[in-house]
């Protein structure tokens, strides 16, 4: 089950809030509650993988247990701080990696069995999210969570579940047993849920229709233009299918008095690859920062390999394929060099329409090795990309464009952050006169909302392409 689902859009989310208010009205506290937002969630889950339920469970338990000893140890809380995380990783490599690792020695000549095991659904979050519990309560930067539903409902809770933000423990851990919700909480919810959807259905959905056209099949045949409009399709995909998914985990949380941290901030509007990174999937890169990069010596020392092992790790996140880890080694090398280039420099910093082009270029490549997971067709696409194709351009390539044409529009501007232009700009114009301002915000939301939930509901009748980009990760 997705959130851009008609299923879970007009049966699973009415009876989940009908079932919640009901239990909002037997208690004024958060028990009953909670015990409601875990079932769902846990139905939720199990509605795509019955099986991983127990999986889930059993992560939770680990981390329950881990949790209280290292709150209570005095002298051994560093151990269990080692094998509740070792624990987290050995699930994660076991059900991600393990398969990878033994095709790779197959590959090298080392015969040994592959076992097939299907990924379950959003373990890479829902493991990293118990690393960081039990490292911020190892840390003493959190409390332990003493009761087992509430650490339950964290690592469960459907909104953030599947495809993250990975939402860390100290970001929730009062607003599970203490929260309030107000009608601020619940409009600001609901209008981020339905952009979040349109950004899903509208936008990802129909630029992964270009994308498949031109990448998915037929690379033989592939010209360097459909090479080109093929990966920036792609790439606006990725970034509406992701982003869209954590604004409506985000606005669920917040009708629910979670408030989850911002994991997107217009980063195709970045300077250098290092901005890039400071505003796409910003929960996994603020988690490596914290949990690895700082810990092994940050900037003060062995920066070089610090910024490696961060990257490796990384693309290995992202999915135990080849292609995942030379896209993760690509950016850390970029990274690096980053910091130790000219790129730092004022007269540089100056010229802002050249460092944007740079960065948007350096990023549209690296999204085409993220996109291919095997070598033959990688190398078949940089060739047409890097314009070694007897064709440059077909019908198909302009058919892509010119039929799709305010769909690139949109979705090109929609990168920007407009919002905040046209929050700027009604300010300006209406200084000094604030009802008229609240008024004109009002309508203008309401009648985009009212918009955007129309045409995403009526796009997904008969939708069959509607699978979320990061749910296999």
């Amino acid at each position: 089950m997705v959130f851009s689902d008609l299923f879970f859009l007009f049966a699973f989310l009415p009876i989940f809030v009908v079932c919640y208010l009901t239990a909002a009205a037997v208690e004024k506290g958060n028990t009953i509650k909670n015990l409601t937002l875990v079932f769902f969630s846990l139905v939720f889950y199990a509605w795509g993988e019955p099986t991983y339920v127990l999986l889930m469970l059993a992560c939770v338990v680990v981390n329950y247990l881990m949790g209280l000893a290292i709150d209570k140890a005095r002298r051994h809380r560093k151990l269990a701080l080692g094998i509740g995380v070792a624990c987290n990783l050995a699930i994660l490599a076991t059900f991600k990696y393990l398969g990878f690792f033994a095709t790779t020695l197959c590959d090298w000549g080392i015969p040994v069995p592959v076992p097939k095991i299907s990924l379950p659904i959003g373990i890479s979050f829902y493991t990293f999210q118990s690393i960081s519990y039990l490292v911020d309560v190892y840390r003493r930067e959190s409390p332990v969570q003493r009761r087992f539903t509430g650490l339950l409902l964290y690592i469960s809770m459907f909104p953030q579940l599947i495809a993250g933000p990975i939402v860390r423990y100290g970001t929730v851990a009062d607003e599970i047993s203490n929260r309030h919700v107000s009608t601020d909480d619940v409009a600001e919810g609901i209008q981020r849920f339905i952009i979040g959807l349109a950004k899903k259905v509208v936008l990802a959905n129909q630029l992964s229709e270009i994308s498949d056209q031109l990448l998915a099949n037929g690379l033989d045949d592939l010209t360097t233009a459909g090479a080109w409009i093929g990966i920036t399709a792609f790439t606006l995909q990725i970034y509406y299918d992701f982003s869209g998914y954590s604004d409506m985990a985000i606005g669920i949380g917040r009708c629910l008095g979670f408030h989850f941290k911002e994991n997107f901030n217009h980063p195709y509007c970045c300077l250098s690859i290092t901005d890039f990174w400071r505003r796409w999937h910003i929960s996994l890169g603020s988690f490596f920062r914290d949990y690895v990069y700082i810990p092994m010596g940050g900037n003060r020392r062995h920066q070089a390999w610090n910024i490696m092992t961060v990257w490796f790790l990384t693309g290995m996140w992202h999915g135990a394929s080849w292609n995942f880890i030379i896209w993760g080694v690509y950016f850390g090398v970029i990274v690096m060099v980053e910091k130790h280039t000219l790129l730092r420099s004022r007269f540089l910093q100056r010229l802002t329409p050249l460092l944007h082009v740079y960065s948007l270029l350096v990023v549209v490549a690296g999204w085409g090795i993220f996109y291919f997971d095997d070598f033959h067709s990688l190398r078949l696409f940089f060739t047409a990309f890097l314009g070694g194709t007897e064709d440059i351009v077909d019908f198909v390539d302009i058919a892509a464009l010119t039929d799709n044409f305010w769909l690139w529009i949109v979705a090109l501007l929609f990168c920007m952050p407009l919002r905040h232009w046209a929050a700027a700009a009604a300010e300006k114009l209406l200084h000094k006169r604030q009802t008229a301002y609240d008024l004109v915000v009002f309508i203008s939301r309401t009648v985009f909302s009212l918009a955007a939930l129309v045409a995403s509901i009526a796009l997904l009748v008969g939708a069959t392409n509607n699978a979320f980009i990061y749910t296999r990760f």
